[in-house]
């Protein structure tokens, strides 16, 4: 997917953004969305009827406590790559990650979502196709059945075992129940290696402190 966006160029410079508490998306992977609330079922028209790209991103403070939270410095763009419509008037729509972004400000809009300004050079190597390179598989396989262990969680270990290397560490990256700040750190990564090294930490670091714990 990211192969249809051949520089930044092709990336617009204004983007509607669905700021979302812990949850990450990533280049190349897949984020599947229940979209319901009108502010948002606006934006997934609005992505549908223009470029097809929502800007994911993290608010610095939870939703709950505040209707318009300050945004993470950081988000990443997504195109709709998914879509149902459900008959109590739900979007279930599937993002697939292009690249990432740096928020330059926030717009004044009159859309019912947030809209900011957009700068991807710093990410342009997320249109290239990642490459598994230097992995060292059999260390994270072995962090990720200590962290599963430890709290009673279940994978699909053949599928794991299969997977290419950015596929596997996007997934887990994504789904780990790891904490918002966790999240941003991955997705802040400057590097294909630094983001196999930010998981493996997290990975191991958790597993760690849960034995302690334990013994405690």
């Amino acid at each position: 997917m990211p192969g249809r966006y051949h520089n930044i160029d092709a990336l617009p410079r204004t983007i509607g953004i669905f700021p979302l508490t812990g949850v990450l998306l990533l280049p190349r992977a897949q984020l599947p969305l229940n979209v319901f609330e009108p502010r948002y079922l606006a934006l997934v028209e609005a992505a549908l009827t223009g470029n097809r790209l929502i800007g994911m991103i993290q608010p610095t403070e939870h939703e709950e406590k505040t209707l318009k939270p300050q945004l993470s410095a950081i988000g990443c763009a997504g195109r709709v790559t998914g879509f149902r419509e459900t008959d109590d008037n739900r979007y279930l729509i599937t993002l697939t990650g292009i690249c990432r972004f740096r928020v330059i400000e926030e717009l004044v809009s009159d859309t019912p979502f947030r809209q900011v300004a957009a700068d991807y050079a710093p990410f342009a190597g997320d249109l290239a196709e990642g490459g598994d390179g230097e992995f060292p598989r059999e260390r994270l396989l072995a962090a990720l059945n200590d962290y599963l262990t430890r709290r009673d969680l279940k994978a699909d270990w053949r599928s794991v075992m299969n997977a290419p290397a950015e596929t596997l560490v996007n997934a887990l990256a994504m789904l780990c129940p790891f904490e918002p700040a966790e999240k941003q750190a991955l997705l802040e990564a400057p590097s294909w290696p630094e983001r196999v090294n930010t998981l493996l930490a997290l990975l191991e670091m958790a597993s760690t402190s849960s034995g302690s714990n334990a013994v405690n």
